[in-house]
């Protein structure tokens, strides 16, 4: 197994736009997580208010907290996806140098990967989007954001 510096060169080329794909992806994770956190926070908060309110402000502080559990529930599952996602680009990148460096033909099993990648961040895009309708949707219903027709 003798690689040349040329060939790495060739590899490092091929596997530049799965590298900055694979930035994207860990940025994405970033807001995911500062939004699980923010959600979670938030829920600590009215639980403890939960626990001191009078049962005239109780069922508003219900209300909210019953809609933070959904919330989290699709942050969750879009940093799943996303990781998943991330995951999958670092074996095509690793991929793209073993069967550069091996001769080995694994560009079936690189294409795989890549459209399960692909598929994996757009369905995390899309939770990610389902939990900002449900976010939004809630303060428009609470009346805290007028909507002006």
């Amino acid at each position: 197994m003798e690689i040349q510096v040329s060939d790495i060169g060739h590899i490092i080329q091929l596997s530049v736009a799965p590298v900055f794909l694979l930035t994207g992806v860990g940025t994405t994770l970033t807001v995911l997580t500062n939004r699980l956190g923010r959600i979670t926070d938030r829920s600590r908060v009215l639980e403890e208010r939960l626990r001191e309110a009078d049962d005239l402000s109780r069922p508003e502080l219900q209300d909210e907290l019953n809609t933070l559990y959904p919330r989290a529930h699709l942050i969750n599952r879009a940093i799943v996806l996303s990781t998943a996602c991330a995951l999958m680009v670092s074996l095509v990148i690793a991929s793209l140098f073993v069967g550069d460096a091996l001769n080995l033909d694994l560009s079936k099993f690189i294409a795989v990967f890549f459209i399960l990648a692909m598929f994996c961040l757009v369905l995390g895009f899309i939770f990610l989007l389902r939990e900002i309708l449900l976010a939004t949707g809630n303060l428009y219903r609470k009346k805290i954001i007028p909507i002006e027709r």
